[in-house]
């Protein structure tokens, strides 16, 4: 019997949740256009809201890199970088269609489990995306994502956690500085663009932009990371990093866990970005064998860099 629709993609999301194989997929990020909207300004947080802030779980890959001698794969500081950054939209009980395949119970959650879920969300995207290595800087060569970059008027680069571009501070009211940043090194810290926080403030914003202001689903064919695209092999890269979502989200989906069959290969996902928007792509990709630099095994994966 042929499943269509939404419930058709509940079945599929809910399959993907509890997927344990792997897959050798390229995760890359892809802009989406802003329609010339810019988020709201986050509100400055209260004394009391910030004691609530938190440091969310680690992911598997976070865990991983810890038993192979990582001693910090993650600061818990950008969890409450990315916790205090959060609008009131993104913390709305209204979303809880959005998130309820990973957190069921997020209408019930105080506000400061939901800033700590979203943390560990960009933390997974981040584990996703990057390895969860700040400092990943990387051109593809790809026809479809070697576009020029509007702002450095070079061939784009994705870097940093998130894997993000320089013109994404025109997009989405970014904290990135090519004036500053051109003189440096290619992977020097230093960078605004490679700064751990300024990068995941740029992805709260862009996610702020899908979800509010384009009206967009979380798992949206149009988003800006491929890892969020339900249909792409790597969306089942970020899934896996959400394995250690907190516990106070409640059960996730449990079901059979699907045939690779029913993803398209890598070659036939769309890598296009939605209406004809310039697109960067993201700098990790899913390889197994011996431990890349920098990089680390993840649920029995590893992350490493995409040759340019």
């Amino acid at each position: 019997m042929r499943v269509s629709g939404r419930a058709g993609f509940s079945i599929y999301l809910a399959g993907a949740l509890s997927l344990v194989i792997s897959l050798p997929p390229l995760a890359r990020s892809q802009a989406a256009q802003t329609g010339g909207q810019q988020p709201a300004a986050v509100p400055p947080l209260t004394a009391e809201v910030k004691a609530e802030l938190k440091a969310a779980p680690a992911t598997p890959i976070a865990v991983q890199k810890a038993e192979l001698g990582d001693p910090k794969p993650w600061d818990p500081d950008w969890d409450k970088a990315v916790e205090a950054a959060l609008p009131a939209d993104l913390l709305s009980p209204a979303l809880e269609h959005q998130v309820k395949p990973l957190c069921p119970r997020y209408r019930y959650l105080s506000d400061a489990d939901r800033r700590a879920f979203w943390a560990y969300f960009f933390q997974a995207l981040a584990g996703a995306e990057a390895g969860l290595k700040p400092t990943i800087s990387v051109r593809h060569r790809q026809p479809e994502v070697a576009v020029v970059d509007t702002v450095t008027h070079r061939t784009v680069r994705q870097e940093g956690l998130l894997q993000l571009a320089y013109m994404d501070a025109g997009r989405y009211g970014c904290d990135f500085d090519w004036a500053h940043d051109k003189e440096l090194p290619e992977h020097d810290p230093a960078k605004t663009i490679l700064q751990p926080e300024n990068n995941l403030l740029c992805g709260v914003k862009i996610l702020e932009n899908q979800l509010i202001t384009r009206h967009e689903n979380l798992f949206s064919k149009s988003s800006y990371w491929v890892t969020l695209r339900p249909r792409h092999p790597s969306f089942i890269v970020f899934i896996k990093q959400m394995a250690n979502v907190p516990e106070y989200c409640g059960s996730r989906y449990h079901t059979a866990v699907p045939s690779t069959r029913a993803l398209p290969p890598a070659s036939e996902a769309s890598n296009a970005p939605p209406n004809g928007a310039s697109s960067p792509s993201a700098s990790a990709q899913l390889a197994s064998g011996s431990q890349p630099a920098g990089g680390a095994k993840a649920t029995g994966t590893q992350t490493a860099p995409a040759s340019h």
